[in-house]
């Protein structure tokens, strides 16, 4: 599964065509195509073991299985252990519940400290305690020429009156890959907990929560050829402390207790198929081994092709590219805008040749707006394992005849 060819061959998705011409997906960090493999895992619980958990006959028993084999996988795939892994439907409700769960223990005049590089469903939930906890909000702030954070003033921004930081691995409106050790590092010496949006990141970086030493990561299935699920890494200590609101009758141990309702069964089977999927491209002996030969092939590809992409998109006149350069630690994502025209209108173009990209805000509204775009937003396009160098060509060749 290594070879390029053979990866596309299992994405159905790629068989399109728009306006005569093979669609080329750019649309990835905002939700890639999903795999025949997963498909069919999909189909196939739906089909033969569709039941509800913990009861006393074949289908119920099977899903629990199941489930517990999705709670196994993606705990391999965040290096951490089965009993740390809370599914939801997204990590937008996923960090609601935990925000609430957190706040009911604070006061006033606790702080949490956000950043402008983050998407909104890492800001927003905070926001929220400003109202219901009186919790305050101290904000890293964005360097728009750079699209880095500027950490030079964390010893100040992080102090003994924090109770989290809430920051984001990787950028989803800019590719940025922040540097969180020293942040994690601040946070360990006043006492803080740390969670880490890795829903841009993990696709493009394989997640050791271990090594990073963090308390609470989300990340979310579909932005790594799965279903639409979120998952919620909670360090086990904390599991059993939290003040969640729950129904009386769950299970009040575990992960389960952080689970409201019935869980999307079929999404979480499929989420362990994609995790398996992208352990196909590797090698080795156990699923953490496969990943990592998988994401290290994957990896060394990505960085050829965003390369290419930022090289060429900065060729074109008029066309501006932002966020850090490639030769920085970054995700193959990259947002441009074409001066005198529109994001809706570029990204409406390009669908006629068969380009499929996103444009707008990214519910990353912060880092949009300090880069001076929050009228139209800005154009991305992402690459996935599915890419190839022949339709980055096509993106930049239309580009080129849209001057």
């Amino acid at each position: 599964m290594n070879d390029l060819n053979a990866i596309r061959s299992q994405f159905a998705a790629l068989n399109r065509e728009h306006g005569g011409r093979p669609v080329a997906y750019f649309d990835g960090p905002g939700g890639t195509q999903v795999p025949e493999p997963v498909v069919a895992s999909v189909a196939d619980y739906l089909r033969h073991h569709n039941a509800n958990t913990h009861w006393n006959y074949p289908t119920s028993h099977e899903t629990d299985e199941l489930l517990l084999d999705a709670r196994a996988v993606c705990a391999s795939f965040l290096n951490a252990s089965a009993e740390e892994i809370v599914f939801g439907a997204n990590m937008t409700t996923l960090t609601f519940h935990l925000a609430r769960a957190l706040g009911r223990t604070w006061g006033d005049g606790r702080e949490v400290v956000i950043t402008e590089l983050d998407h909104h469903a890492n800001v927003a939930p905070w926001q929220a305690l400003m109202k219901e906890r009186g919790v305050r909000l101290r904000t890293i702030p964005l360097d728009p020429a750079t699209g880095q954070l500027r950490l030079d003033g964390i010893d100040d921004l992080i102090t003994d009156k924090c109770k989290l930081v809430a920051i984001g691995a990787a950028s989803n409106a800019l590719g940025t890959v922040t540097d969180l050790r020293p942040v994690i590092a601040r946070a360990r010496a006043v006492g803080a907990l740390v969670m880490i949006d890795a829903v841009h990141y993990a696709p493009h970086f394989l997640v050791d929560v271990g090594a990073l030493e963090c308390d609470f990561l989300a990340c979310s299935a579909y932005k790594f050829y799965g279903p639409h699920v979120g998952i919620l890494y909670v360090r086990r200590h904390l599991l059993d402390k939290l003040d969640v609101p729950k129904l009386e009758p769950a299970p009040n141990e575990g992960p389960e207790r952080l689970e409201t309702g019935t869980l999307n069964h079929e999404g979480l089977v499929g989420a362990a198929a994609a995790i398996r999927f992208l352990a196909s491209v590797g090698s080795g002996g156990s699923l953490r081994h496969q990943l990592e030969s998988a994401y290290a092939l994957l990896h060394e590809r990505a960085q050829r092709q965003v390369a290419r992409l930022w090289q060429g998109l900065s060729e074109i006149p008029r066309v501006r590219v932002y966020g850090p350069d490639p030769t920085q630690r970054r995700t193959p994502t990259i947002s441009f805008t074409v001066d005198g025209v529109a994001a809706g209108e570029v990204a409406g173009r390009l669908s006629e040749r068969g380009l499929f990209l996103s444009h707008g805000d990214f519910y990353a509204k912060t880092v949009i707006d300090r880069l001076g775009f929050s009228e139209h937003g800005i154009v991305r396009a992402g690459c996935a394992c599915y890419t190839s160098d022949e339709e980055i060509e096509a993106l930049l060749a239309a580009l080129r005849d849209l001057q």
